[in-house]
């Protein structure tokens, strides 16, 4: 275990090579997250045109959210505890899932009818619900003491899809038919997937992990212990509340901007686009300052100031006052999900990560499946009705966030004299967590420092693992 004390202030796994470094893996995962971004966010804007081909009313224009909805959610679950099992097919998952990506949309592009273009909507997301799995577990696991800041750069590569898109598509609709471009954007990720296998493939493969993997058993229980968490079910509210109200936010903002504000698919494209790269700048600062000041600080006045920013939208939303309001609404709009998501993994162990995020998609889905059909209900009586709907489910998100108690995060620096626990080996990850699922609180003794500086604990944190699910993860340096 000598390798644990040099190297690049990031967890290697003892190995060398360009494939294995930090930079590598968050730039990697980051590049894909962002195709699925593009094409997710392309649709969107498209809506007006998909709506106006098979004749949809906003009811059936809600439905194609919901089924993606229901297709990411469905899959979360059962793919979260299957991807914390194969942990070293990693890189086959990864692959899976873009290959898979490319064929829902080659579905979307040649349906001649509505239900087959729902099928297509269902393929393209279990792909990209699936895809975050590992991707986030694996950047949550390497840089376990700057989850916020990994995690929101991981979100930056989906926003910076979503930025590139609307624009993109707003151009290629005044030369392509929508389903023409569509089935033209099939094919990227076909040729991508070979690119995905290649960079990924010892993606989970530890030095050593093969001689200890949890059992499907183990697994399980660990996962059932996780819905006991009512810390994490607390998270995953907010989490679910907070989905309902993005998933309605942007297919009806296009349709408003389309049917109140009468733009063209340009101006509407800008539009959108407005409120990424405000996201853009705004999710790794976020983030970071998540690490630094707590997850609360941060999420608290962001639900807030959407709320409040949400209900003006519709009074002062003409001209320079709409693009003021949208800029404002993207520093929290895509920021608040990679903290939450932080949120969850600091309360649980090391070996469910995947899981966890399995069981936030899952309850996310569960809420927000219907979100996209009761906006539009509300969007066919008054097109302004949608937006105090979500307005006011970011005030009740806030409400229960302020109740959670979130566990004191450890600054990086205060590890540093420990010559090698900035390397990502969160020893306090797992020491934290051992106990957590059941319930305890067991952050207070730790924060007081007598765990993680009394180095008695590498001896018997890790035995004390070894036969319950977190066994891997102290191989992995």
């Amino acid at each position: 275990m000598a390798h644990h004390h040099q190297g690049p202030p990031v967890d290697t796994e003892g190995k060398t090579g360009f494939r294995k470094g930090g930079a590598f893996l968050i730039g990697g995962l980051t590049s894909g997250h962002g195709v699925f971004h593009w094409f997710t966010r392309s649709f969107e804007v498209m809506m007006p045109e998909v709506r106006d081909a098979f004749n949809l009313t906003g009811v059936g224009v809600g439905g194609i959210a919901t089924t993606r909805e229901l297709a990411s959610g469905i899959i979360s679950l059962p793919g979260g505890i299957v991807t914390d099992m194969l942990r070293k097919y990693w890189g086959w998952v990864l692959a899976a899932c873009m290959a898979l990506f490319g064929i829902g949309w080659l579905v979307i592009g040649l349906s001649p009818i509505y239900p087959l273009l729902l099928v297509g909507m269902a393929l393209v997301a279990i792909a990209a619900s699936v895809w975050h799995l590992p991707a986030m577990s694996a950047l949550s696991h390497h840089f376990s003491h700057h989850r916020g800041s990994a995690l929101s750069f991981h979100g930056v590569g989906g926003q910076i899809g979503d930025a590139i898109a609307p624009v993109a598509t707003g151009f290629l609709l005044v030369v392509l038919a929508w389903n023409q471009l569509i089935s033209i954007y099939a094919i990227a990720p076909l040729l991508l997937t070979f690119l995905v296998f290649w960079a990924f493939r010892d993606l989970g493969k530890t030095a050593g992990n093969q001689a200890q993997e949890s059992t499907p058993k183990e697994q399980l229980a660990a996962s059932r212990a996780l819905l006991k968490n009512g810390r994490l079910l607390a998270i995953t509210l907010v989490a679910g509340l907070r989905g309902m109200a993005f998933v309605a936010y942007i297919p009806f903002l296009a349709l408003y901007l389309n049917d109140a504000l009468q733009m063209s698919a340009q101006a509407r494209g800008a539009h959108l686009t407005i409120l990424v790269i405000v996201g853009i700048v705004s999710t790794p600062i976020t983030g970071f300052l998540s690490d630094k000041f707590g997850r609360k600080l941060i999420l608290i006045p962001g639900m807030v100031f959407l709320a409040i920013m949400t209900s003006l939208l519709v009074p002062f939303g003409q001209g320079w006052f709409l693009i003021a309001i949208l800029a404002l609404l993207g520093t929290f709009l895509f920021s608040d999900q990679p903290i939450l998501t932080a949120a969850a993994l600091d309360v649980v162990g090391e070996g469910v990560a995947a899981t966890t995020l399995g069981v936030i998609s899952f309850s996310r889905f569960i809420l927000s499946a219907a979100s996209p059909i009761i906006a539009g209900l509300l969007y066919n009586a008054d097109v302004t009705y949608p937006f105090y709907y979500i307005a006011g489910l970011f005030v009740v998100a806030a409400i229960i966030m302020f109740m959670i108690p979130l566990p004191k995060l450890q600054p990086a620096g205060h590890h540093g004299h420990h010559g090698h626990d900035d390397h990502g080996h969160d020893d306090h990850g797992h020491d934290d967590h051992g106990h957590d699922d059941h319930g305890h609180d067991d952050h207070g003794h730790d924060d007081h420092g007598h765990d993680d500086h009394g180095h008695d604990d590498h001896g018997h944190d890790h035995d004390e693992h070894d036969h319950d699910g977190h066994d891997h993860d102290q191989h992995n340096h």
